[in-house]
């Protein structure tokens, strides 16, 4: 395990390396009943989206540990979900086979972009600067999303503000949660994510927050090459809804996995001087890899997920973690019930922790140099106020090439940023018409 691994190397140990996956999988366990409460609106069954997200998971995360040796998790997007099955099945009108059609169309293209190191020379080509910046906005969103998750903020006349109960019942506990959690992180005691996520659940049951989910412990058998390619042709509109369908998942995807790799491996240490992700290409594949395996059990696109920096925070710096992660996924197939009973509210303080602790990258970003400032806020302000990584990505590399081009710094800008920068335009110009 020490030579597979290389777990001196990267100063972890086999104990460190399980604890961290496991609070990786504490802190995305919600996935497994959130996906198929999203995907059942499109019409699938619920017990059998469950079964696929687990086992997807368990193998994109297994490819993950195994050939890139990174300790990142992966499972179905939040997002592309709801993309799936609010926009293409439910607003389109199409079924959700045609969905996971296109799902496995992308799935080809991303394995085949990062078979040519295409996509591998986006993520070498961000700036470092931006790569900083992602990695803090990363942080803040993470952060957000516990703070919706448990209810602390919601929708309101100012778009969000803090709600009026924030002081009980899921929102309550989350705050005694992130009070407790603070204090075993302050104590430096091993683990304290996860014993954060545990102690919260415990407590969130005289509240009634934490309820026994009930159900059977046999699990559902996914779905299998549930395609359909012969309506992709069956009229001229279909096939362009179809093309922009896949791009638009293609896109996301891409983005949003390049901007979470980013964020973690540098949170991990796995960033070499010259700004290049360690076995970024094997990582890569890991997510192709489980978009199309996902397609063809029956979820919606798979990526690498945010919260593995919660086990990156916990110590994990190998595929240990990983291939931890990817065996408790697999487990959960026969708990159904107990992970669905784990309520968002012990999930959030863990979430909000982690982006205390992704934010320090901020430190690192020249912000007396204004051509590196500005792009660099303005992808954590976007990622984080539009609600999306791949969008604050977006707006960072865009201004980031204005700026550089007005204050005649071009010669800074490199040929591959140039070429994402013109696919965002691309992108921007399409919407519009």
């Amino acid at each position: 395990m020490e030579k597979f691994f290389k777990l001196k190397e990267r100063g972890t140990d086999v104990k460190t390396e399980i604890m961290a996956g496991i609070t990786t999988f504490m802190t995305m366990a919600y996935i497994l009943a959130v996906n198929p409460g999203i995907l059942s609106a499109s019409g699938m069954g619920f017990g059998k989206v469950f079964a696929a997200t687990a086992i997807t998971s368990a193998i994109a995360t297994l490819v993950m540990g195994l050939l890139a040796n990174l300790p990142f998790a992966l499972s179905a997007g939040m997002g592309l979900n709801a993309f799936f099955a609010y926009t293409v099945c439910l607003g389109m009108g199409y079924s959700w086979q045609w969905a996971l059609t296109a799902i496995f169309c992308e799935g080809i293209i991303f394995l085949i972009l990062t078979f040519f190191n295409i996509r591998e020379a986006i993520v070498n080509s961000i700036p470092h600067s931006l790569k900083k910046a992602i990695a803090a906005g990363i942080g803040l969103f993470i952060a957000f999303i516990g703070l919706q998750n448990a209810g602390i903020i919601v929708g309101g006349a100012t778009l969000v503000e803090l709600s009026g109960s924030w002081f009980k019942g899921s929102a309550g506990v989350a705050m005694i949660g992130l009070v407790i959690t603070s204090f075993l992180l302050i104590k430096k005691v091993k683990g304290a994510l996860l014993i954060g996520i545990v102690i919260t659940t415990i407590i969130g049951i005289p509240f009634g927050v934490t309820k026994y989910a009930g159900g059977s412990y046999l699990p559902s058998a996914p779905y299998f090459f549930e395609f359909a390619f012969k309506d992709i042709f069956s009229s001229g509109k279909t096939i362009f809804d179809f093309i922009v369908v896949m791009f638009t998942f293609l896109f996301i995807d891409m983005f949003d996995t390049v901007g979470t790799l980013i964020g973690c491996a540098g949170k991990s240490g796995l960033i070499a001087e010259d700004g290049s992700i360690q076995n970024c290409k094997e990582a890569l594949f890991a997510d192709a890899i489980g978009t199309t395996v996902g397609a063809i059990f029956g979820t919606s696109t798979v990526t690498t997920f945010v919260e593995s920096a919660s086990g990156v925070s916990e110590g994990g710096r190998t595929g240990l973690t990983a291939v931890t992660v990817a065996v408790l996924f697999l487990l959960s197939l026969f708990l159904e019930p107990l992970f669905g009973s784990i309520p968002s509210a012990a999930t959030a303080p863990a979430l909000i922790i982690v982006g205390v602790m992704m934010i320090s990258p901020v430190l690192d970003i020249d912000f007396s140099d204004y051509t590196e400032a500005i792009p660099a806020f303005l992808t954590i302000l976007f990622m984080v106020c539009a609600y999306s990584i791949s969008d604050g990505i977006m707006f960072g590399m865009l201004f980031y090439v204005l700026v550089k081009i007005f204050s005649g710094k071009i010669k800074e800008i490199g040929v591959t940023t140039w070429v994402i920068a013109a696919l965002f335009i691309a992108k921007i110009i399409f919407k519009a018409i």
